[in-house]
């Protein structure tokens, strides 16, 4: 009950932002798809709560062990490290990577 509370706080400050900003693009995330689902009437307010609820607790984990076996597949596969590498620099050029 908590947790959907505090949902349903993160969700109405998403919602608040989304009225403010000048330029939407820069925020559209899946939160906001969401958000404007709702507003179309393509999703219930409960429908979008359980969305991100599910994507606060479930994302770290479906996303570490993507990266995880994604990693596997490239380290079995390197000539398509290579082409990864190669396109790493072509769009980077001389500037160094950062997390």
């Amino acid at each position: 009950k908590d947790l959907k509370g505090a949902m349903e706080i993160l969700i109405e400050q998403k919602r608040q932002k989304l009225s403010t900003v000048e330029k939407l693009d820069e925020h559209m995330d899946f939160a906001s798809q969401l958000i404007f689902a709702q507003n179309r009437g393509d999703l219930t307010a409960e429908n979008v709560n359980q969305c991100v609820l599910e994507m606060m607790i479930a994302a770290p984990d479906t996303l570490s062990v993507t990266l995880f076996f994604m990693l596997i597949l490239i380290a079995e596969h390197p000539t398509v490290e290579e082409k990864m590498m190669r396109e790493i620099e072509t769009v980077m050029g001389k500037q160094e990577l950062q997390s």
